[in-house]
């Protein structure tokens, strides 16, 4: 057992944990940060992603023991005060969620997409959301909301 420090959400954690601990256990299970979701283990999916000093990651592989000093961004951390931030406004308003389950890893990647490219092409955004697998049928939902939060 180790202790790593890192920040999740702008708040600095210490926990302790078999550094290959995957990043995803130690959120929803140490931390109560349920946002994030299992969903093939495998990186194929995308239901895991978190931001990783800005960058999309997937939390199901990523070992906790490599988190050291760098800042790890959940679904949870995305709005503000309890204010949301206009990628997740702009999803309720285009209704671009059915189950749920896959939105937490679009969103981050959206968020990513966003705030690396604030006016992403529709190429952009198909691009950007390809990964992630969602059965429900929404992508056109997606994408719309995606482009209403880029002029926004």
């Amino acid at each position: 057992m180790s202790n790593t420090e890192f920040i999740v959400n702008g708040r600095p954690v210490r926990v302790e944990t078999d550094g290959g601990a995957p990043l995803l256990s130690v959120l929803r299970d140490e931390l109560g940060l349920r946002g994030t979701k299992f969903g093939c283990g495998t990186e194929q999916c995308g239901a895991c992603m978190v931001l990783i000093d800005g960058k999309p990651s997937h939390s199901c592989t990523r070992e906790v023991g490599t988190l050291g000093g760098k800042s790890v961004t959940t679904i949870e951390g995305l709005s503000t005060n309890g204010v949301l931030s206009p990628l997740q406004q702009a999803f309720i308003d285009e209704q671009a969620g059915q189950c749920g389950y896959c939105l937490s890893g679009i969103l981050i990647a959206a968020t990513a997409l966003l705030n690396n490219n604030p006016k992403p092409s529709r190429d952009d955004i198909v691009a950007a959301l390809d990964p992630h697998l969602c059965r429900c049928g929404i992508h056109n939902r997606v994408v719309r909301a995606v482009q209403k939060a880029s002029r926004a």
